[in-house]
């Protein structure tokens, strides 16, 4: 039987250590990634600040601009502080805000300050008036947000505004954010042409349409005069209207927002972040302890994580 010496002895622990300690890192490295449904839970440390209580003077806005909407929908322009005279392209983003897709504006005093928020981290952000229903049911919001993001890319518009049309990103909270989310997951290919966009930021938008997911029922209604269905059980367009089942490969990163406790259920944004990850998406999942609703959660962190995830996706050209 072979002995071995102290210093050997030593040199083997070591090796062993070693190995260990390397196995730990790569360890907490795998641990470290979010799968499925795994999100960065938060618990404000107060109540957050509702956005009409932030302003921005030195944000400058274009109001009621035709962008080309088949209802007669207009969109505002928010203009970053230093914009005027500005030759180096910049990102921008749509603004697109909630009402449950029959009401809401986007003019209002909350998602003005939304679209002023925005351009005051350096995007040129348009805040899009979209058709609502029931007068308007599905596909007409959508259409519009599409039309609205062709417009940011014609050529006046980038000239206009100094936008680099292969950098636009989406914003939304609640029917906002399901359009946002639609906008992000619809069509394959190139992030940098047409209707698509390079990165989505929504909060609380329900993504799955079809009667399966939302559980309130003071929502389904809603729901159904959105769609213009009797019923979720002869209603083809429900599916088409939800992101979830609209994903693929090609789809832009994303960041999701959603309280815990908030009137959509929390596995609407659940399901949809692990169809997501499911296709390699990169994807940030941020849950909110408490029951605050789509933009009534952007405190002052969720805005930095926001703004710091556009800048992420939207300072150098997509793919």
């Amino acid at each position: 039987m072979r002995v071995l010496g102290a210093t050997a002895t030593r040199q083997r622990a070591a090796w062993a250590i070693s190995a260990l300690a390397s196995a730990a890192v790569l360890l907490s490295l795998v641990a470290c990634t979010p799968t499925g449904s795994q999100s960065e839970r938060v618990t404000p440390t107060a109540q957050p600040v509702y956005p009409q209580v932030k302003t921005y003077p030195r944000i400058v806005v274009a109001e009621n601009l035709d962008y080309g909407s088949a209802t007669g929908g207009r969109v505002d322009v928010c203009l970053p502080p230093d914009s005027t005279g500005s030759s180096t392209p910049r990102a921008a983003v749509i603004s697109i805000h909630g009402g449950s897709w029959r009401a809401g504006d986007k003019a209002n005093i909350n998602w003005r300050s939304v679209c002023q928020w925005l351009a005051s981290e350096g995007f040129v952000t348009f805040s899009v008036g979209y058709a609502l229903a029931p007068q308007h049911p599905f596909p007409a919001g959508i259409d519009d947000v599409r039309a609205a993001v062709r417009y940011m890319r014609s050529s006046a518009v980038v000239q206009k505004y100094d936008i680099d049309p292969k950098r636009i990103g989406a914003f939304g909270g609640s029917a906002g954010g399901n359009l946002a989310a639609l906008l992000g997951v619809e069509g394959t290919g190139s992030l940098t042409s047409a209707s698509r966009v390079a990165a989505v930021a929504e909060l609380s938008g329900p993504t799955n349409l079809t009667g399966d997911g939302i559980e309130l029922a003071d929502f389904r209604p809603l729901e159904l005069s959105y769609l213009a269905c009797a019923s979720f059980e002869d209603c083809p367009q429900a599916a088409r209207a939800s992101p979830l089942f609209q994903v693929d490969d090609s789809d832009p990163p994303f960041f999701i927002g959603h309280s815990l406790n908030e009137r959509i259920p929390l596995e609407q944004s659940s399901e949809f972040v692990r169809a997501l990850r499911e296709h390699d998406i990169d994807t940030t999942f941020v849950t909110v302890k408490g029951h605050l609703h789509s933009i009534a959660m952007l405190s002052d962190d969720m805005r930095s994580r926001i703004s710091s995830f556009f800048h992420s996706a939207l300072d150098r050209p997509a793919g």
